[in-house]
């Protein structure tokens, strides 16, 4: 897919043209552009209605496994591979 400039993805962002697309759409453009080209949160919950799932926002850090799970050719991840995305050093578990 051809990447947007800056400029065509701040352009693009700005016409609203998203708006008129559905979940399947926005995911299909979105995930395989580097720039963002429409509000985060609109983009967010595409993804998870179209992987029918929670998709957390340290997971777009890893975007190659969303569109690999978006693709067919990797299952969904378990909350412990979704956890382990985390850095170790960076995890904090509270007991209850």
């Amino acid at each position: 897919m051809k990447q947007l400039t800056e400029e065509q993805a701040i352009k693009m962002a700005e016409s609203e043209i998203w708006k008129e697309w559905n979940y399947e759409q926005i995911v299909r453009f979105q995930l395989f552009q580097r720039r963002l080209c429409m509000p985060f949160d609109k983009f967010h919950e595409a993804v998870e209605k179209v992987l029918d799932r929670p998709v957390w926002t340290h997971e777009f850090a890893y975007s190659d496994r969303i569109m690999e799970e978006y693709l067919g050719t990797k299952e969904k991840p378990s909350m412990e591979e979704i956890i382990n995305l985390i850095p170790e050093e960076k995890r904090m578990v509270i007991g209850i």
